[in-house]
């Protein structure tokens, strides 16, 4: 079982309320199946909303926040651990290093940044851990268009699009992550 499992999501709760009740299941799910969320470190918006639903029942939180954000006001103090780092940099670093696995939910820019260097650093060698996008509500069918159509015009190597992971279901998800051993994966950059 990948035991550290990094959440990257909006920091808003977004127009649809099926958002917030996915970033609830999917909080819970971490908590009793014993697993331990790693996130952004803040109290608002998708963010706030899994490190409470795993905290209410009874999961590991960690949370990894730059200084700027805690002056702003919007670190969660009432998780289990709150690291606070320089700048977005030292966050991005300190929480894939501490993560088994990655899930992308819905979320704006800062959450495609996330996605985007967990799933490059996979495909330089960096790390071999898995890369997920809980696709409530079909959130990123249009960004999986975009993938598609750069492994049509050859931008993106058709064995690495097969890497990312993409499920509507949490329970499906976090079974495929711990499932998941990569392979047959033609790298850009050879280990």
């Amino acid at each position: 079982m990948r035991k550290n499992i990094c959440v990257f999501c909006g920091a808003s709760e977004g127009n649809n309320p099926a958002y917030i009740e996915q970033a609830k299941l999917l909080g819970q799910t971490l908590a009793k199946q014993g697993r331990c969320l790693v996130y952004g470190g803040g109290n608002m918006g998708l963010m706030g909303v899994i490190a409470n639903a795993a905290l209410a029942h009874g999961g590991e939180v960690i949370g990894i926040i730059p200084e700027r954000l805690v002056k702003a006001e919007t670190a969660h103090k009432g998780i289990t651990r709150l690291e606070v780092v320089k700048d977005m940099h030292e966050r991005k670093a300190k929480m894939s290093a501490l993560a088994d696995g990655f899930i992308a939910m819905a979320g704006g820019t800062g959450t495609l940044e996330e996605l985007f260097e967990v799933w490059t650093g996979a495909q330089i060698g960096y790390h071999e851990k898995p890369v997920a996008l809980l696709n409530s509500e079909q959130f990123w069918d249009p960004l999986l268009a975009f993938l598609s159509h750069s492994v049509q015009e050859g931008f993106i190597r058709e064995s690495f699009y097969r890497t990312l992971i993409v499920q509507q279901e949490v329970g499906n998800l976090l079974q495929i992550m711990d499932e998941y051993i990569p392979k047959d994966l033609e790298r850009w950059i050879k280990k």
